[in-house]
């Protein structure tokens, strides 16, 4: 039966089931083909904090979720359109964010009464009426998926783990998209087992041809390309950006990259991703913990090295005394911080912007740091490159937040020229004539002086230094003077970094300003709105300490400004403090990124609009 076509803009998909059904593999290879076909697009995905949480639980489930489009978008979508769901837990720990009439494909088959009993339900939701309002498509994944491998010597465990396959597959026909992407990666994945290759590829292939054969499906949908910018792009995560940029910059600065890390959620992939940099002169150690990841970055650092180090929130608390000496030493780092739900140990996999206080402020003593933040997954790049640059030209440490959004997240990302990017002039202090390693110039950096170049032997650690000589120095008028100082060359970065840019009316009733991760969100909002009409500004911090120097202008510009931030109220404490300007709040710390529905109401409820 001939299928009709229908064209839409853009949609929301949501794949559900177990941490064991592979459901990120699968929203990945939907991702990579969706890219390819020139689409726009936004992900999250959603992993459960458990490694091994028993199968067929609420708090198992893993989910990915990918909002493409035919034009620009920016964010992966308030509620799904379409919802895979591999289970019963998967159908009822994500059936409060669909939209009405969406679509929920469920594999009708793992609906039996041990896991409908795992999920709490009472009844077989497919069968009470209880999803009248949706369209509600039951699948027998499971074993349409073991008649596909029928004759393949693979255990039934082994041909149940190829049913995501089948779903890909499915999606893959729904959406008119290509299945050879997926086929090249499958050949290239297994190449060495080549009846689990023959098992995945006869599953994506039975996937898309049920779609085709079935009179369930009586039509199918088409997303055209976006229209963007010509250029060449590459779907990339946040934590792929940081590596890439730190890569980059080492390149423009002509000095090897070291990493001294220890693997934390969600941070590890940028560790992971630096490994496979050797053949840039890219040295990675994962060290034995957080302290030690960033003690030895700090060694790297003084023997001439680009250095960082990558955590989490729990991580960067342990960093913080290391933090210090690198501020009394005066070296350049570049500290990661990906940040998640906390406090403690917290919400290991899901997102928080809830470290600001602790990047500004976690140190004891009077120890300012440069505190940068990313805005979206391809903004990661370009900060962690302007992180690099900071730390190198005013010989301090930088610490990047981003977040687990962030880190996870993908967009599609214009690769750069070279020639784009900034560039930055490393002199190492070579001449042994007037040198002092406490000397400043005009940035009020010291000089960087490798250790073994003759003449200029120096000491530095954790001990206050003197003015010039660097030696250690009890003198109360010198601490003084050192304490501000630093502080002094923090701030002076202010001369050095873009104005706070201010996007629609430069003047008005109200300002939208976020940070971090909220960009996608809030510029999705504001878009919408003043399509609408309404009269409103945005404008988006990536520099937190120092704030670009016209920040305190900009506030008092506006009648209103709201800050929506994904913690208590950080950045506004933080704006109200410092610029004495009442902002107002709007907060969340549910372990995702704001949906822009939720901003929208707020911004309507502010300026009295219905």
């Amino acid at each position: 039966m001939e299928k009709d076509v229908q064209v839409l803009e853009d949609v929301t998909v949501r794949f559900a089931g177990d941490s064991g059904d592979g459901m990120q593999l699968t929203g990945s290879q939907f991702t990579n083909t969706t890219a390819l076909a020139g689409n726009d697009l936004s992900t999250l995905p959603d992993y459960p904090a458990e490694i091994r949480a028993p199968a067929g639980t609420l708090y198992g489930v893993s989910g990915f979720q990918l909002h493409f489009s035919s034009s620009d978008i920016q964010t992966p979508g308030d509620s799904p359109d379409v919802l895979v769901a591999m289970n019963p837990a998967a159908l009822k720990v994500n059936l409060r964010d669909l939209k009405k009439n969406a679509t929920i494909i469920a594999n009708e088959n793992a609906f039996d009464s041990k896991n409908l009993k795992l999920a709490e339900y009472e009844t077989n939701p497919l069968e009470d009426k209880s999803l009248e309002g949706y369209n509600v498509i039951p699948v027998p994944l499971t074993k349409l998926t073991h008649a596909a491998l029928d004759g393949l010597t693979l255990s039934m465990k082994e041909k149940d783990r190829c049913k995501n396959f089948f779903a890909l597959g499915l999606m893959f026909w729904l959406y008119s998209k290509p299945l050879e992407p997926t086929i090249e990666w499958i050949e290239e994945k297994f190449k060495k087992n080549e009846t689990v290759k023959e098992a995945n590829k006869r599953a994506l292939h039975a996937g898309y041809g049920y779609g085709d054969t079935t009179e369930i499906f009586t039509t199918r949908y088409e997303v055209e390309p976006a229209k963007l910018t010509p250029g060449l792009y590459r779907n990339l995560s946040g934590n792929e950006a940081v590596a890439l940029g730190l890569v980059a910059a080492s390149h423009q600065a002509g000095i090897p990259l070291f990493l001294g890390s220890y693997p934390i959620t969600p941070a590890s992939d940028i560790l992971h991703e630096l490994s496979r940099y050797k053949n840039f002169g890219v040295k990675t150690v994962q060290a034995e913990d957080e302290i030690a990841g960033i003690c030895v970055a700090i060694g790297a650092s003084f023997s001439g090295s680009l250095a960082a180090t990558t955590t989490s929130g729990p991580g960067l608390a342990l960093k913080m005394e290391a933090v210090g000496l690198s501020v009394m030493t005066e070296l350049p780092l570049v500290i990661v911080d990906v940040q998640r739900g906390g406090p403690s140990t917290g919400l290991p996999t899901k997102t928080e912007q809830a470290d600001l206080f602790q990047a500004m402020y976690g140190r004891n003593g009077e120890s300012p740091v440069c505190v940068l933040a990313a805005s979206t997954p391809g903004d990661c790049f370009h900060m962690a490159v302007e992180a690099s640059r900071l730390a190198l030209k005013y010989m301090t440490p930088v610490i990047l937040l981003t977040d687990g959004y962030l880190a996870n997240g993908s967009e599609p990302w214009k690769i750069p020229a070279i020639e784009e990017l900034p560039e930055m002039k490393v002199t190492f202090r070579t001449e042994k004539e007037g040198f002092f390693p406490y000397l400043r110039d005009e940035n009020y950096a010291r000089p960087w002086a490798i250790p073994g170049t003759p003449g200029l032997e120096h000491r530095i650690g954790g001990l206050e230094k003197a003015n010039i000589t660097g030696h250690v120095s009890y003198d109360t008028k010198n601490h003084d003077f050192m304490v501000r100082t630093r502080a002094k060359k923090v701030k002076h970065i202010e001369n050095d970094i873009p104005d706070l840019e201010v996007r629609g009316e430069k003047s008005g009733d109200l300002l939208i300003l976020g940070w971090g991760g909220t960009y996608g969100a809030i510029t999705e909002t504001v878009t919408r709105l003043l399509s609408k009409g309404y009269k409103l500004s945005q404008a988006h911090l990536k520099y937190l300490n120092p704030m670009p120097k016209n920040t305190g202008e900009v506030l008092k510009r506006f009648k209103q400004v709201l800050v929506p931030e994904i913690n208590l109220g950080q950045l506004a404490y933080i704006l109200r403090a410092e610029y004495l300007y009442p902002v107002e709040s709007l907060t969340k710390v549910e372990g995702l990124p704001f949906k822009s529905s939720e901003i929208e109401e707020k911004i309507i409820s502010m300026i009295g609009g219905k």
